[in-house]
C-alpha cells in the first residue's frame, strides 16, 4: 500500500502523469483527487482519498479566426461545382442525417439544460466551530421528468444559496437541493417559480451507449457565458473512481471536449440522455467521463423510494486476484474454477457472518466471477463485479457461491450501504467538537487529514493517516477519537505537545466515539480526571478546576459552545431522561454560563 501511494505521488509531480479529476466548476479552486488505491479488488467499499494534485482547470483552446473568403466575403474568388459520385452521396447523405439528428439534440436541449450558481462554504476541521469564508462556483444541469434537476453532487456541495438560470432567460431563480449522493456525485434541485418552467422540457434517459457511439456534451463550461455544445464518441465503459465520492462506479469514457463548468450538463445520444459529464483526465487529449444512466436511475429511484439519497451497496469485503496457477492450487481451486480470493471482511456487514477469510469468492447471483474479479458485459466486453453488488437495492439478497476447503458452497446475503471507520467525506455537514480545559476533541476523517494540505499523505501525523486508510470499525457507531489541538491556559501547560494523538480511554473506560467520550467526562464524580492517549501518553486534570477553566478559555477564544450542536443536542437528552428520573442534571449546570 505504501510504495502504490508513494508512487503516485512521484508521478504526480510529473507533468506527463495523467490524474482522474471531477470537472470544476469555473472559476473556484477544488479540492485535491483521489488516486484509487492498488491493487486490491474491492466490493463497493468507499475508497480512502489518497494523496495527489490539486486539480486544475483545463485551459480552453483559443478559436480559429476566419480569413479572407471562408465565409464568402467579397472578392472570394468563386469554387467550381465537382460532380460527385453515387457513393459519395450516400456519404454526404449519412454525414447530413448525423448533423440533422446532432442539431436536433442541440435543440432539444435548448429548453432544458440550465446554468447553476453555487455559494458554498465549507467547515474549518482545524477550527471545528467555525466555516471557511463562502466562494461562489457554477455548474450545469437539465430538467427531467416531475420538475427536477439533475447536476453534480460537487456543483452544489457545502452549499449555502443556490441558484439557476435558463437558457436564454437574463432571470436567477432559487433552487433547493431535494437530495446530494456524494458517492455518486448526482443531486437533484427543484424550483417553486411557476415563471421558471414555462417553456420548460424534460429530457428522458436512455441506455449505456455502445463503444463509438456519438454523444453529445451540452453545458457551461469555462470561456463564455452561454450555452455550449461538444461532440465526441463514447470510447470505454467501466467502473472508474469517482473523484468527488472517492468510490468506484461504472464510469462512460468519452473523448469529447468536457471542461470546467460542464460540470452536471447532460451528454445527449438521438434524442435521450446518455450520461452526466463530471470529471476528466489532465493531461491527456479530450478523456472525459460521464455518469452513465443505470447509475443515475439507481440515484433517481433511491430518492423516490425512501425521500432521500440511500447510497449504494456494498458486500463489504476485499479480494485478491487467483491468477497465479499456484495459489489456486493452494486453495482447491480445480481447472475449471475460476474466483477471487476473500483476503478482509468488514465486521459491519452481513458478509462476516456467512464468508471466512480464505473463501473463494466463485459466483455472485449465477454469474461466474473470472480469476481477475471480473464479470462478462454485453458484447465481448467485462466488467468487475463491484457493478452488479453497485446496482442491488439496500436490503436485497444475493446468492453467492464459494469454495471452502475444497467444497462448493451457496449463501445468502443482504447487501447493504456500509460506512468506514474514519469517513473519507463529510460534505454538507457540521464537524463535531468537544471542548474541556481547552483540549479539543474530535472524530478522525479524511477531511481534518486533508486540512494538512495538497501533500496530507505525507504532511499528515502519519500513525492517524494509517488508521484513516486502513482500520475497520468493529462495532456500529464506532469512531477513532483524537485530541486534534491544546487551546493554550494555566490549567494545561505542559501538555501542549499532546496534539493529534487518539484517545484510547477517559478514566479507565475505553472510548468509543466522541459522544461516549462527552458523557464520561460530564459524568465524572472523581477528583481526577485521566485520558490515556497514543504512545502511552497520560493527561491527569483536576476536574472541578478543569470545569472552571473551561469557561475563560471558550471566551478568550471567542468559541460560542463547547460543544457542537449534535453532542448537545444528545447530552440534553440525556439530561432530561436523568432529571424525568430524579436525577441531577449536571450538563446545564456546568453550561449554563456558556449559552446564557
Amino acid at each position: 500500500m505504501h510504495a502504490s501511494v508513494r508512487l503516485l505521488r512521484r508521478l504526480s509531480s510529473s507533468s506527463s502523469v495523467r490524474s482522474l479529476r471531477r470537472l470544476p466548476f469555473h472559476p473556484s479552486p477544488l479540492p485535491p483527487p483521489h488516486p484509487l488505491p492498488l491493487p486490491i479488488l474491492r466490493t463497493r467499499a468507499p475508497l480512502p482519498r489518497l494523496a495527489g494534485r490539486r486539480l486544475s482547470t483545463i485551459s480552453c483552446a483559443s478559436t480559429p479566426s476566419l480569413r479572407l473568403g471562408e465565409c464568402g466575403a467579397l472578392g472570394t474568388p468563386a469554387i467550381p461545382e465537382v460532380e460527385k459520385s453515387e457513393g459519395e452521396e450516400v456519404v454526404d447523405s449519412v454525414a447530413a442525417r448525423h448533423d440533422t439528428d446532432a442539431f436536433a439534440a442541440v435543440e432539444l436541449a435548448l429548453d432544458s439544460v440550465v446554468k447553476v450558481f453555487t455559494v458554498s462554504s465549507g467547515p474549518n476541521y482545524f477550527l471545528p466551530w467555525q466555516n471557511k469564508s463562502q466562494r461562489e462556483s457554477m455548474g450545469s444541469g437539465f430538467v427531467i421528468s416531475g420538475r427536477r434537476i439533475v447536476t453534480n453532487a460537487h456543483v452544489v456541495a457545502d452549499h449555502t444559496f443556490v441558484l439557476v438560470r435558463k437558457h436564454g432567460s437574463p432571470t436567477k431563480y432559487k433552487a433547493e437541493v431535494q437530495a446530494v449522493g456524494h458517492e455518486c456525485d448526482l443531486a437533484l434541485l427543484t424550483v417553486e417559480s411557476e415563471e421558471f418552467w414555462e417553456g420548460m422540457n424534460s429530457l428522458d434517459l436512455g441506455d449505456i451507449p455502445f463503444l463509438q457511439e456519438a454523444v453529445a456534451v451540452v453545458g457551461y463550461p469555462q470561456g463564455g457565458d452561454n450555452i455550449s455544445v461538444t461532440k465526441g464518441v463514447v470510447s470505454r465503459v467501466e467502473p472508474t473512481q469517482y473523484a468527488h465520492g472517492a468510490t468506484q462506479l461504472m464510469a462512460i469514457q468519452i473523448d469529447a471536449a468536457i471542461n470546467p463548468g460542464n460540470s452536471g450538463g447532460p451528454a445527449i445520444m438521438g434524442d435521450k440522455v446518455a450520461g452526466v459529464a463530471f470529471q476528466n483526465l489532465s493531461g491527456a487529449e479530450n478523456i472525459g467521463y460521464i455518469i452513465p444512466v443505470p447509475i443515475i436511475n439507481r440515484f433517481i429511484s433511491g430518492v423516490e423510494e425512501s425521500g432521500k439519497y440511500s447510497g449504494f451497496c456494498s458486500l463489504g469485503i476485499s479480494c485478491q486476484a487467483t491468477e497465479n496457477i499456484q495459489i489456486r492450487e493452494c486453495f482447491g481451486m480445480r481447472p475449471e474454477m475460476t474466483g477471487v480470493l476473500v483476503s478482509r471482511i468488514n465486521p459491519l456487514s452481513d458478509a462476516y457472518k456467512v464468508l471466512k477469510k480464505d473463501d473463494i469468492l466463485l459466483e455472485f447471483d449465477g454469474v461466474p466471477i473470472a480469476n481477475d474479479g471480473t464479470v462478462p458485459f454485453r458484447n465481448r466486453e467485462r466488467i468487475t463485479f463491484d457493478h452488479l453488488v453497485s446496482m442491488k437495492k439496500p436490503e436485497e439478497t444475493s446468492v453467492i457461491k464459494v469454495l471452502r476447503d475444497g467444497k462448493e458452497h451457496e449463501l445468502t446475503v443482504t447487501l447493504r450501504p456500509l460506512q468506514p471507520l474514519v469517513p473519507v467525506h463529510q460534505f454538507d455537514k457540521v464537524p463535531s467538537y468537544y471542548i474541556f480545559a481547552g483540549f479539543v476533541f474530535i472524530p478522525l476523517s479524511q477531511p481534518y487529514l486533508h486540512e494538512f494540505g495538497e501533500d496530507w499523505y505525507n504532511t499528515s501525523p502519519r500513525r492517524l493517516c494509517e488508521r484513516a486508510l486502513r482500520e475497520l470499525p468493529k462495532k456500529a457507531g464506532q469512531q477513532l477519537v483524537i485530541l486534534s489541538q491544546v487551546l493554550m491556559d494555566d490549567i494545561n501547560v505542559g501538555y501542549e505537545r499532546l496534539a493529534e494523538l487518539q484517545v484510547k480511554k477517559v478514566n479507565g473506560v475505553e472510548v468509543e466515539n466522541l459522544k461516549h467520550l462527552c458523557s464520561i467526562v460530564e459524568g465524572c464524580t472523581e477528583e481526577n480526571l485521566r485520558f490515556d492517549l497514543d504512545d502511552e501518553r497520560v493527561i491527569v486534570l483536576k476536574f472541578q478546576n478543569a470545569k472552571l477553566a473551561t469557561s475563560r478559555i471558550l471566551k478568550r477564544h471567542r468559541i460560542p459552545s463547547a460543544m457542537s450542536n449534535d453532542l448537545f443536542d444528545e447530552q440534553a437528552s440525556n439530561e432530561a431522561d436523568a432529571e424525568g428520573r430524579g436525577l441531577p442534571g449536571a450538563l446545564h449546570r456546568l453550561w449554563r454560563p456558556l449559552f446564557g
